[in-house]
């Protein structure tokens, strides 16, 4: 029988913007930065613009908005000649408003703008995505979702922003918990995502194919996409922050765990499907010395190309046809070049 199926939709989604700012544009992030990249949309605009739009000029058809680290906390922390005292809750919709037009600026007329949202973790100082151990005052559920819809109702406050922004990206989430306290938060905040189709991505970061909280992808993808656990479900799922050659194993498990709630009648259509890993090659994060490391005891290898890598996982997925559509693209220290040649790769 010849399959007639139609082809899967891909698109191009830009890179790592905080090792990009530092590689390319020598910013330097610390204790001091409690917003880590979000903070140049207090101290350098400029920059960011300039960071963002080397992206949009590959060009990507969507750009992921610099606020992935924001949180309340971290505007309080944030100290600068203007704000001596902290950046107050009330001042903080301004930041984010520039966010938004900044990505509108660098992207292309035609592509998307996404709003990235982390987890819990990424605002902790040292950051906490790898691990997913929490400080006791939210490792829970329930302080985590309250968390993040506080958190989303300051989204939600910027103007137009179901207008302006075309996808939602909920993204390294390190934690079972954690993928259900944001749905929950999506849900109580239609302001923020009525309408506006969302992504849920977490991180694979260690061996043993679990994300940080050692759950498996079989029950991500049922916390991901359960109807039950909250009334927003969404969109898309994926994989970023993640070694690219981990990616085909995962996505496998992946598609199980969807094939399984197909079997179960709680999905009735296979979501889209997002993967944007590291770019490194087997380098990884050191919080404390804040620095990409080869991990003790390994050399750095001639390995087949990041761009390739990733291109052989987009085609064999595209080959099974069963995704609705898939956007690639590369998480920390994925550079304009590389996503530049990731587009040649599939496109060619």
């Amino acid at each position: 029988m010849t399959n007639t199926r139609s082809p899967v939709p891909v698109s191009f989604l830009d890179g790592g913007l905080g090792t990009s700012l530092e590689q390319n544009y020598s910013i330097a992030f610390g204790p001091d930065t409690p917003l880590w990249s979000s903070h140049l949309l207090i101290s350098d605009p400029s920059t960011l613009l300039r960071c963002q739009k080397d992206f949009g000029d590959v060009p990507v058809d969507m750009i992921l908005t610099a606020t992935y680290q924001v949180s309340l906390h971290g505007f309080a922390g944030t100290k600068t000649a203007e704000f001596s005292d902290g950046i107050a809750p009330e001042q903080v919709p301004r930041f984010l408003e520039t966010a938004v037009h900044i990505a509108e600026q660098a992207k292309q007329p035609s592509s998307a703008v996404a709003l990235s949202i982390g987890p819990y973790g990424a605002c902790m100082i040292p950051s906490q995505e790898y691990s997913g151990k929490y400080d006791a005052a939210y490792d829970s559920g329930d302080a985590l979702f309250a968390w993040h819809r506080e958190r989303m109702e300051v989204f939600a406050s910027i103007k137009d922003v179901r207008q302006r922004v075309r996808y939602i990206a909920l993204e390294t989430v390190p934690r079972l918990d954690e993928v259900i306290a944001m749905r929950r938060a999506m849900s109580a905040v239609p302001g923020l995502s009525s309408g506006v189709p969302f992504w849920i991505s977490c991180l694979f970061p260690n061996e043993d194919e679990k994300i940080p909280d050692g759950s498996s992808p079989e029950a991500v993808i049922r916390a991901m996409l359960d109807p039950s656990i909250a009334p927003a479900v969404p969109w898309g799922v994926g994989i970023n922050c993640t070694k690219v050659w981990k990616l085909e194993s995962l996505l496998r498990r992946y598609e199980a765990g969807v094939s399984q709630l197909l079997q179960e009648g709680l999905v009735e259509k296979w979501p889209a499907l997002v993967l944007y890993p590291d770019g490194t090659n087997g380098e990884v994060y050191n919080t404390t010395t804040k620095t990409w490391e080869l991990p003790q005891g390994t050399e750095q290898k001639d390995r087949i190309p990041w761009e390739t890598q990733l291109a052989e996982v987009i085609r064999a997925a595209e080959a099974r046809g069963k995704w609705s559509h898939i956007i690639v693209g590369g998480c920390c220290r994925a550079r304009p070049s590389d996503i530049q040649k990731l587009r040649s790769c599939l496109t060619t």
